[in-house]
């Protein structure tokens, strides 16, 4: 099944690249170019297309999809081909409603963020729907967070489902924030695929991690187009769709089992909390945006330049090295993850440690900026202090 799950890795990058390149052609030729977003939203219009989502997801989907069928149209021709698969093929059979449920979620936010990036949403009728696929993929698939542990508890069933409905909507919209910079997003998406993947492999979830190999390799695709300086962008289309799909794949994997010593990912209970260090960087991102512009009586669905992308710029870095800084944190983090349910609590202490003092920087850093960009309201309305609206009005 390794064997498989390669293959997968590289079929998806061997679809994405070629395809990415023809609808950069293909964006520039029909004007499918980069657009301002919704009104209040600032950020740098370049004449780059912004359709690579659609390379993205159908690299993806397809092949996935396609294999589901098959799966289910004749599934002994499948065991000739791969006899590997044989002992997982009862498994593999019972969940295909489930996956059915994700692909078609999949594929709503999917066609949402391309109309988006062509006709410009509005913050909330976005939420709505992105809470309407997350409460719907939770309800209807075994997308749930925390079930095993919570089952046993009255109300534990609704609290699973808000819990994962939650997860979903804040890791899409972490994704799409993070998605600022040449290359940031699908990088840091690559890398938390491929953790996943690793984390599902050692657990025998070949499928998932054939998803996952998908999803990476596609992405590994995409960025040939898209390293800085890109020469296309995925869009809404895309970063909507790698949100999701990399929140339901975390919320299908089981990261601990307390009743099999044997368990590849460890028994202990805060293993859990793996999937929160392999997106800790689009986390924390999404969650000091959200906070500093509500603190200033701002939209946090209103794009600007407060991201930690922006800051490292600021603070002197070149695009490029502020991309490569966060894929490198990225890596970190989601590397220490993998082996959390195995570690002893003082291990595990020093890694929350070590997040925290990953995070702890990053806030030093992004409020050192923030303090130039944008003073103190007394300070900025001093006489000659300049625009009493701070940096932001400056910009």
């Amino acid at each position: 099944m390794l064997g498989i799950v390669l293959g997968l890795l590289l079929l998806g990058f061997a679809l994405s690249a070629p395809f990415t390149g023809v609808l950069a052609r293909l964006g520039m030729r029909v004007g499918a170019l980069d657009t301002p977003g919704a009104k209040g939203h600032v950020k740098e219009l370049r004449k780059v297309p912004n359709i690579g989502g659609i390379a993205i997801f159908w690299s993806t989907v397809l092949p996935l999809a396609t294999g589901l069928l098959v799966l289910y149209a004749m599934p002994e021709r499948v065991v000739e081909w791969a006899p590997a698969i044989e002992p997982y093929l009862a498994r593999a059979q019972s969940t295909q409603g489930d996956w059915a449920v994700i692909l078609i979620g999949a594929l709503a936010l999917h066609a949402m963020g391309l109309y988006d990036d062509r006709r410009a949403l509005a913050a909330w009728p976005k939420l709505f729907l992105q809470l309407a696929v997350a409460f719907g993929t939770t309800v209807f698939s075994d997308v749930r967070l925390l079930y095993t542990f919570l089952e046993h508890y009255p109300g534990g069933e609704v609290l699973s489902i808000v819990i994962t409905v939650a997860w979903i909507i804040v890791i899409v919209n972490a994704v799409n924030f993070i998605d600022n910079m040449d290359g940031l997003a699908a990088g840091i998406g690559a890398i938390a695929a491929l953790c996943f993947m690793v984390a599902t492999i050692l657990n025998g979830q070949w499928f998932i991690a054939s998803a996952l190999a998908l999803l990476a390799g596609s992405l590994a695709g995409f960025l040939v187009w898209n390293i800085p300086p890109a020469r296309i962008f995925m869009g809404d289309g895309g970063s909507l769709f790698i949100g999701y799909i990399l929140a339901c794949l975390a919320a299908r994997t089981t990261f601990v089992d307390t009743a099999h010593p044997d368990y590849a990912l460890g028994t202990a209970w805060y293993g859990i909390f793996m999937p929160l260090l392999v997106l800790a960087i689009p986390l924390y991102d999404g969650v000091y945006v959200t906070v500093w512009r509500v603190r200033r009586g701002k939209s946090p669905f209103v794009g600007g330049h407060e991201h930690i992308s922006h800051r490292l710029v600021q603070l002197g870095l070149s695009k490029r090295r502020a991309v490569f800084v966060l894929w490198l944190l990225t890596a970190v983090t989601a590397m220490s993850g993998i082996g959390l349910g195995l570690m002893k609590p003082w291990q595990a202490a020093l890694v929350g440690a070590q997040l925290l003092g990953i995070f702890l920087v990053m806030l030093i850093l992004e409020t050192s900026v923030a303090r130039i960009e944008d003073p103190p309201a007394k300070a900025a309305a001093k006489p000659g202090s300049g625009s009493p609206e701070g940096g932001e009005a400056q910009r």
